[in-house]
């Protein structure tokens, strides 16, 4: 199997049990995750050899969060150690109308304030066959920004694939600020993931589709598939496609482009959905390993989105579920029946 690499911040997840609010809550579930993180963990358990990259203080909070990635065979030895902190974030499981909430405690982290000679990158890339990072981690910090260039490079100088998962988020950067620092890194990007809001917040394309009232018609995604392609010479551009009726029923879908055609997934009706955290980071865990082992990209795509329909039907950050699971609802097999 590949080698794959992803650099990123692991954070301390406390949600209230079920659907609890925060304000009922007398005791939270722990739970490690975070955007790379649980990529890895994703790629690590479809057989590949999956190295995670982040810092990490010292302490047994810093611990716990290694040996959460190491319980799922990601290796851990490139994660620097030092600093105060994880990165704690509180997530609140929505149902029906009431959508489900984040509140991020995170600033100074081990990760936000790593720096440079922490991580031998040219050590870390050699040999790999694919490098994963996402828009959060540059939103993470000016010094979380310089460490993914750095990474780019290093993995650009070792011949590796290189994917982004564009990922804005709104409470750690503007898209002034993000399209300032994502626009540059785009040239060592080979594959582009993001959805409609991502493109658009981190690069400046929007697409023409009414994404609010739920038209996720593709037709209005390949005028900016093409055009991102053009502009930054992505090998692959692919979106998911969400309709979100409620917090517990959405509809999932995804398109690919690949500079000469368009291919889009079969659609899975989710409902309900116990967990969607991560189901975007599924995603792209599905998107590596399909395209480092399927024929073409439609089988990689379908590949992606049945890892990421799964992914909602399970609780926590992490998608736990083997590639003979995805293959299983891939070829048609989504009735849910007990298998014995």
């Amino acid at each position: 199997m590949s080698k794959i690499v992803t650099l990123g911040e692991i954070m301390l997840r406390l949600s209230p049990v079920g659907n609890y609010r925060f304000v009922q809550s007398e005791s939270f579930d722990v739970i490690y995750g975070g955007g790379e993180a649980n990529v890895a963990v994703s790629c690590a358990n479809y057989g590949h050899d999956v190295f995670y990259v982040t810092k990490l203080p010292k302490h047994e909070i810093g611990q716990s969060a290694v040996n959460a990635l190491r319980r799922y065979g990601v290796n851990t030895q490139f994660i620097a150690r030092g600093g105060d902190r994880v990165g704690i974030y509180y997530c609140e499981t929505g149902a029906s109308m009431r959508p489900s909430k984040v509140i991020y405690d995170r600033a100074h982290s081990a990760i936000a304030e790593a720096n440079p000679e922490d991580f031998d990158f040219d050590a870390i890339m050699e040999g790999a066959d694919w490098f994963h990072w996402s828009g959060i981690t540059p939103a993470i910090s000016d010094k979380a920004a310089e460490l993914t260039r750095l990474a780019c490079e290093a993995a650009k100088r070792h011949g590796v694939i290189v994917s982004v998962d564009l990922n804005f988020r709104k409470k750690l950067w503007t898209k002034e600020k993000a399209q300032s620092i994502m626009k540059p890194l785009m040239k060592y990007v080979d594959v582009c993931i993001g959805n409609e809001e991502d493109a658009e917040l981190c690069l400046g394309f929007k697409p023409d589709a009414n994404v609010e009232a739920g038209e996720t018609n593709a037709e209005g995604y390949k005028g900016i598939f093409k055009a991102m392609a053009q502009e930054f010479g992505f090998k692959y551009v692919i979106s998911t496609l969400r309709e979100s009726f409620s917090a517990s029923h959405n509809g999932w879908k995804a398109m690919i482009y690949n500079g000469k055609e368009f291919y889009e997934s079969k659609r899975y009706d989710i409902n309900p959905i116990v967990d969607r955290v991560g189901g975007g980071d599924s995603f792209s865990g599905g998107v590596i390993h399909g395209l480092l082992t399927k024929d073409n990209q439609g089988d990689a795509l379908e590949f992606a989105v049945a890892a990421s329909a799964l992914k909602h039907t399970i609780n926590g950050d992490f998608n736990m579920v083997s590639a003979e699971e995805v293959e299983a609802l891939a070829g048609g097999n989504a009735n849910g029946r007990v298998q014995r």
